[in-house]
């Protein structure tokens, strides 16, 4: 697959997470908020995000797509410009959000930083930057401004608090480059680097893309809940039908695994997509879950996970790697789930994912570049 084409993957990915996340209720209480262009933006960044099914750039444990993509199509379609445009636009955010979190890992999320509303905000400017025809020094005003505003806590796993942070962040880095366009300016290196700036804040390390496009490494991914659970799940899919599934199980995970998905017993199905223990359940049970599965809690699957699932961590795993073990011997491992760019999903795959959650109405919807950014808003009803 080439560079270009996994762009237009990855957004059109986040395209239908956008689509079906537009119906849950953060994303409707962020689109009641206010009807302008930011307003707009940060409420197609958190129903891109709210699902948890976007892509994700794993050396920076970030959605690099999640932050960009929303002000890439809305900013293109205010201006009056053709999918060519939003995907390069695309394109650029996408680098610098994930060299951005790919430098800071895994500072940022050690000190409970989330990467995706942190990094994400330069990224957004980024890509607001390029529709705006900003100059190199514009861009980097952009970004500096953009800066200013970054936040984000892992603290907000598992609640509606998550994915609207993630919209704030599209929404900031568009204002940053409007400012600019406005004729702000703000100094990059000394926010950046400097006495107080972001390294010394957050405990990350500015850096910006080299040139060599890193999108080869994103994660498309084949589960709607958070990577970290996505190994465990394939993990009990693996057993589903042995004797093990029956005995106690103890889930081995890395810490930074952990720290995403940090919830055992949940109540509701927002929380379920943060739970290892619940995840591992309801695979044993009912095989791997569906977008359609998250809307309540399965109440047999809580019961096992509470009874008779663990987690444990050990920092020689690999972050998104994971082990089964019963009664102290291993009874699965799964070294990288479906969907990772080592086991990338086939085309059925991927368009099986794009019709659950957009239900064909995306079909053909990036594949000629001319085609205006605003019909695609109206084709994905964002």
């Amino acid at each position: 697959m080439s560079e270009v084409e996994r762009y237009r993957v990855a957004f059109l990915d986040w395209l239908a997470c956008a689509t079906a996340g537009a119906r849950e209720p953060a994303a409707q209480a962020a689109r009641a908020a206010g009807d302008g262009l930011l307003e707009r933006v940060a409420s197609a960044g958190c129903a891109g995000h709210v699902l948890d099914y976007d892509d994700t750039y794993t050396p920076g444990l970030v959605h690099a797509s999640a932050p960009v993509a929303p002000v890439a199509l809305l900013l293109a379609a205010a201006l009056g410009r053709d999918v060519e445009a939003v995907l390069a636009a695309f394109a650029a955010g996408w680098e610098a959000t994930a060299a951005l979190a790919r430098a800071s890992h895994p500072a940022l999320y050690e000190r409970g930083w989330h990467p995706t509303a942190v990094c994400g905000t330069v990224g957004a400017a980024v890509a607001a930057a390029r529709l705006l025809e900003l100059d190199r020094d514009g861009a980097r005003h952009a970004a500096a401004l953009a800066l200013l505003r970054a936040g984000g806590l892992r603290a907000a796993f598992g609640s509606p608090g998550k994915a609207l942070q993630v919209g704030g962040a599209a929404a900031v880095g568009l204002h940053a480059a409007r400012l600019v366009a406005g004729g702000a300016q703000a100094p990059l290196d000394e926010i950046a680097s400097g006495p107080a700036g972001f390294e010394q804040a957050f405990g990350g390390r500015w850096a910006e893309p080299d040139g060599v496009p890193t999108i080869q490494e994103n994660w498309i991914k084949a589960y709607p809940c958070c990577l970290g659970t996505h190994s465990p799940i394939e993990a009990a899919l693996a057993i589903r039908d042995t004797p093990a599934a029956r005995a106690p199980l103890t889930v081995v995970v890395h810490p930074v695994a952990r720290q995403a998905a940090l919830l055992d017993d949940v109540v509701d199905g927002l929380q379920a997509k943060f739970s290892i223990p619940y995840l591992v359940a309801f695979a044993l049970l009912r095989g791997a879950p569906r977008n359609r599965d998250f809307g309540a809690v399965d109440s047999e699957a809580r019961a096992l996970a509470r009874d008779s699932i663990a987690v444990s961590t050990e920092t020689g795993l690999g972050e998104m790697e994971a082990r089964l073990e019963s009664g102290g011997e291993r009874v699965a491992r799964v070294e990288t789930a479906l969907g990772s760019p080592a086991r990338p999903m086939d085309a059925e795959r991927l368009r099986d994912k794009l019709h659950e959650l957009a239900d064909g109405g995306l079909d053909g919807a990036l594949d000629d570049p001319r085609t205006p950014a605003r019909d695609v808003v109206a084709a994905a009803g964002i």
